[in-house]
């Protein structure tokens, strides 16, 4: 039993996921699969609905304090320098890339954002739309619900995700700037198609989209082979996005090296399932 109807929440007129049998769910998850084969990107606009987003945007503005920031530099594939290349080649370009992600464990059992997760209708119907025939619960306690917090001159530099896709729900925008660019299907399994790559890196649009999302609009994205981007954002409001995570193995959790750079910290689970001693626990 969960803690909040759900239900509240989520625009079940336009979005009938709770109703597999019906028609209306039918004719969503065959429009969704459509925009995923079509371009790896499906947005639900308004999937919350518009008299809650106060509810989100509060439950946001209360656990941001509590994120951790961190900075790199990173190339688009997050992968080291090769200094046998040319200095253009993609591989060889880093840019600036910062995070600051609020942990899971922020998230307790008067959250909306958890109440949708453990929901059993959504990660059901996530899964129909993707695809996927192994899909569970992210097992880790520091990750598997979280929100992106972007300030002020923050975004996302171009980059490929390592996962097949991101589950991500907007809560609020910056007061400018922020708008997601990507690039579909720009390489494939067999082919980086770099020369493509350079191409929008140095500025070429002819293959770049663009996305404005706005608040409880929910994103189903297919990173691995799209090139993509969040554009810096400008003014006083943060940008919210909460990020959903699912993933192959049931007992699956984050690396401990990782944890830490995201999170700032580790919990034992982390170091038990890295096969290391919990008591060596050190924040």
């Amino acid at each position: 039993m969960l803690p909040m109807d759900i239900r509240e929440f989520v625009d079940l007129e336009r979005y009938p996921i709770d109703q597999k049998a019906s028609p209306a769910f039918g004719k969503l998850l065959s429009s969704v699969r459509a925009a995923l084969a079509g371009d790896g990107c499906a947005v639900l606009p308004a999937f919350i609905r518009g008299d809650r987003i106060a509810d989100l945007i509060a439950e946001a503005d209360r656990v941001a304090p509590f994120g951790h920031r961190s900075f790199s530099r990173t190339n688009v594939y997050f992968s080291r320098d090769n200094p046998n290349l040319p200095e253009t080649h993609p591989l060889r370009r880093f840019y600036d890339r910062s995070n600051s992600f609020v942990p899971a464990d922020n998230f307790g059992e008067e959250s909306i954002l958890r109440g949708l997760y453990e929901w059993p209708h959504f990660p059901s119907f996530i899964q129909s739309a993707l695809g996927e025939r192994r899909f569970h619960r992210y097992a880790d306690p520091l990750a598997d619900v979280i929100i992106n917090v972007v300030e002020e001159g923050s975004g996302f530099p171009w980059h490929f995700d390592t996962n097949n896709y991101t589950v991500t729900l907007a809560i609020q925008g910056g007061t400018a700037g922020g708008e997601f660019e990507y690039c579909p299907g720009i390489r494939t399994p067999t082919d980086e198609n770099y020369e493509a790559v350079e191409r929008v890196l140095d500025g070429a649009r002819e293959r770049v989209k663009t996305l404005m999302l706005g608040p409880g609009d929910l994103q189903l994205f297919k990173g691995r082979y799209s090139l993509h981007r969040v554009k810096p954002v400008a003014g006083d409001r943060k940008r919210y996005v909460a990020i959903f995570s699912f993933v192959e193995e049931p007992s699956m959790v984050g690396s401990p090296e990782r944890t830490r750079q995201l999170y700032g910290r580790v919990l034992p689970i982390h170091l038990e399932r890295a096969g290391r001693r919990a008591d060596a626990l050190i924040d």
